[in-house]
């Protein structure tokens, strides 16, 4: 990603939530270690000091803290923003800035096309994208409110986007009310889908699938979050009051059983990246109904645990998806907001970033992309790699290798 081959680097950001500053910088092809690079994060107090004290060497390096005052609340963004004498990249991924991320695990990456400068004196609005992602991307950033991601707002605002054709979804702390609840979190993927998905055929046996590597807090019942307004969320499609009735919509949750870390090429370890807490699930038993194991034939992947985080409406016969969503937002109402207020409020606790994939956007008027039978085949364009198998195998009830993985660590 940060080849000479891409760009000859200026300047960096990165955005990201675990941070190892020496191993970051070796990444760092030699002639651009010195660049100026600023490292965007949430720590405090003594994991603050110390993220400083990893930075001291490096004179390049700047820091700057995203402000999270909503308690339990991380600074889980992973993006990277790379600045080259020919242009502009933005990289946004599900990986932490530590080796371990980077070398058995299975991640997902959405590389930007080089955006090139705009002409001088061409206004900022200019570049733009039929998505609306670069003022979406710069409103993004000025919710830190940080003189030093302004400036990286204005270094946006002079170059061409308007080749980018995925939706950006963020999450940002607050509460919102009003217009703003529509700009962050599960209703911002709301008002996407229904105001630029298609309507398809019997779309209430189009099932839901939603894979990643941490579970938060969901209540004590399908009826608190899950199954009410992060469902409704999911299964709009298109401007139609048919999908009120969502209830009838399959949930899908795919999350590493026990049996599958032991497998892996980490072996137990790999539960470290894998922080669904005893005490946690223990209190949402219901939640187990939904979960299917992690297989991943179809990339090659199956041992290589996912820290990848992944949503998508499927088809009955999981050969067709209507949207695809790679983001950092893991099965969370921190990532993802809440209702407060009888809903007249979203509360979300976390900074999040991912790209949502339309087929409208890639010259489909079906509705759907065709997905991908085998990642490592020649198949046409047109269909989507799905990293994962379809249909997902469900756990097995009372095997105990079947049990969701509960890790105590945090990653």
């Amino acid at each position: 990603i940060l080849s000479p081959l891409f760009g000859t680097l200026v300047s960096s950001a990165q955005f990201n939530y675990c941070i190892d500053v020496e191993w970051l910088i070796n990444q760092y092809p030699k002639e651009f270690r010195d660049k100026p690079l600023l490292i965007v994060h949430g720590e405090k107090r003594e994991s603050k000091a110390d993220l400083h004290d990893q930075a001291k060497p490096y004179q390049n390096v700047r820091l700057c803290q995203a402000k999270l005052d909503i308690a339990f609340g991380t600074h889980h963004t992973k993006m990277m923003l790379l600045c080259y004498e020919e242009g502009l990249r933005v990289v946004i991924h599900t990986s932490n800035l530590i080796e371990d991320d980077w070398y058995q695990k299975t991640q997902g990456i959405w590389l930007s096309p080089l955006y090139t400068k705009l002409p001088p004196g061409t206004l900022g609005s200019a570049g733009e994208s039929c998505t609306n992602f670069k003022s979406d991307l710069i409103s993004y950033l000025m919710s830190y409110k940080s003189p030093t991601l302004n400036e990286w707002a204005e270094v946006i605002k002079q170059h061409d986007l308007s080749e980018t054709r995925v939706y950006l979804i963020g999450s940002t702390p607050g509460r919102y009310q009003n217009n703003e609840k529509e700009k962050w979190g599960h209703l911002r993927l709301r008002k996407l889908l229904k105001d630029h998905a298609t309507q398809v055929p019997d779309e209430n046996s189009w099932p839901v699938i939603g894979q990643f590597s941490s579970i938060g807090s969901m209540g004590a019942d399908q009826s608190k979050w899950l199954c009410s307004e992060f469902r409704q969320s999911l299964v709009t499609l298109g401007n139609s009051a048919k999908s009120l009735t969502n209830q009838e919509v399959p949930i899908n949750l795919i999350y590493p059983t026990v049996d599958n870390v032991r497998q892996s090429l980490e072996g137990y370890p790999a539960g470290g990246s894998l922080p669904y807490s005893i005490q946690t699930a223990q209190k949402q038993l219901w939640l187990h109904s939904f979960f299917h194991k992690w297989s991943a034939e179809t990339s090659g992947r199956s041992h290589a645990m996912p820290h990848i985080k992944t949503y998508m409406r499927v088809s009955p016969d999981f050969q067709k998806i209507a949207w695809f969503l790679v983001t950092s937002a893991n099965l969370s109402k921190a990532a993802w907001g809440a209702f407060e207020k009888n809903g007249a409020q979203l509360m979300i606790r976390s900074y999040e970033l991912g790209v949502l994939f339309l087929p409208s956007e890639f010259g489909l008027d079906t509705g759907y992309f065709q997905v991908k039978e085998n990642l490592l085949s020649d198949e046409p364009a047109s269909s989507f790699p799905v990293p994962y198998d379809l249909p997902p195998e469900k756990y097995e009830s009372k095997v105990l290798v079947n049990c969701p993985f509960l890790g105590p660590h945090i990653l």
